[in-house]
């Protein structure tokens, strides 16, 4: 079974030769530089200057012989640059400095490890004209898709493996903050809601412009499609359920029925944090699959989730903990929680191995190594019968 069935497999809610696994397909899948040196070290590979795919989160590019070392399942192809945009990382001193293509300034201190946005476009006062007078990306511009069908064509074709395909910016209340602050935005949400709208609107224009132009062209050369919303905080979601009811599910709602009329490949959707109150009006709209399955923040136990959502949604990480396991842990500690979530997620297929959210600076080759280690040993099918069992019919 190569890679592109066994995806599919689990796809499909079936159980492959062996769980799918994914490492830097997906934004919110892939692994800081610092971390992924020393995942090179333990390999035995050779060491040298590390590429790097995302240049905010500084993730790595995730190189063939690691890929093929273990065994990893799917290739992301992501969108290109906009044409007239030139990326200009500045030297300030203690800092480096860059302004992305919607005008956010993005800071990065020399001893940091991200760019985080320190400036907001469209703060403070505003109104439908600033709106209408902001230079809004065109999600359809040529440039950003060119050559991207070609590439998923070559991943299949080369490398047998799944193909990813992300959106062309964050999702909708993402960008809402990321424009307008949280601080705005938040009231926004609360006392000016058709602003919230208006702006959530905008953005889901530039994301279906993308949409409706690479879904033609690439046919069925993906496999699973992405979009994101960060919904959820550690103990809560991120705003009253009722609020994204109101007014950012029907978006979504609409996001996900546009792409879903134009293929067949399975619709991914990024929510951190503690989303299970709102995983049945996902369900609703179309999400086929759920990341990163952020098992430390409350009620995304992996065990329950699988009980009750197990034949509606694929699980595409949970793999590890990365908030208290992954990074602090011993490798014995780390193969123990991927034996755990294994266990819980992988039962009747419909699970992806990942970590949750991406493996961070702070985690040790051994580490790292450790997780990949214990999926080889624990992630095949037949998986073994839980501990207790005592046999019988399922």
């Amino acid at each position: 079974m190569d890679s592109r069935a066994r995806v599919r497999a689990a796809l499909e809610h079936r159980e492959p030769d062996r769980v799918p696994r994914d490492l830097g397909a997906v934004r919110m899948t892939g692994i800081h530089v610092r971390a992924y040196a020393g995942l090179r070290r333990e390999l035995g590979l050779p060491e040298g200057e590390l590429p790097v795919g995302d240049i905010s989160q500084q993730l790595a590019v995730v190189e063939g012989d690691v890929a093929d070392a273990l065994g990893i399942d799917v290739r992301g192809v992501e969108p290109r640059g906009p044409a007239g945009y030139r990326r200009e990382v500045r030297d300030e001193g203690g800092e480096r400095t860059f302004v992305d293509e919607w005008g956010v300034l993005r800071r990065m201190p020399k001893d940091g490890f991200f760019f985080d946005p320190s400036s907001t476009p469209l703060g403070g006062e505003i109104d439908a004209g600033h709106l209408a007078r902001f230079a809004w990306p065109d999600g359809g511009d040529p440039a950003r898709r060119a050559g991207v069908a070609d590439e998923a064509r070559r991943v299949i074709a080369a490398e047998g493996r799944a193909v990813y395909v992300g959106s062309v910016c964050a999702g909708l209340t993402e960008m809402l903050f990321r424009l307008r602050g949280f601080e705005d935005g938040y009231m926004d949400l609360a006392a000016d809601p058709a602003l919230a709208r208006a702006l959530m609107e905008r953005v889901l224009q530039v994301k279906i412009a993308w949409w409706g132009t690479i879904l033609p062209e690439l046919g069925d050369a993906v496999d699973v499609v992405g979009e994101a919303d960060d919904l959820g905080g550690q103990a809560t979601p991120l705003f009253a359920p009722r609020t994204y009811r109101e007014l950012v599910k029907p978006l979504h709602a609409e996001l996900f029925a546009f792409i879903r009329a134009r293929t067949r490949a399975k619709v991914f959707f990024h929510s951190c944090g503690a989303i299970r109150e709102l995983l049945p009006d996902l369900v609703e709209i179309g999400v086929d699959i759920l990341n990163p399955v952020q098992v430390s923040a409350t009620g995304m136990e992996t065990a329950a989730l699988k009980r009750d959502f197990g034949r509606d949604l694929v699980f595409w990480g949970g793999g590890v903990d990365t908030q208290r396991v992954l990074g602090s842990g011993t490798p014995d500690e780390v193969r123990a929680e991927v034996r755990r979530r294994v266990a819980d997620l992988a039962p009747g297929g419909g699970f992806v191995f990942a970590s949750v959210h991406n493996v961070q600076a702070n985690v040790p080759g051994e580490n790292a190594a450790a997780m990949w280690e214990a999926v080889e040993e624990h992630g095949s099918y037949p998986l073994p019968a839980p501990v207790g069992a005592t046999g019988g019919a399922a």
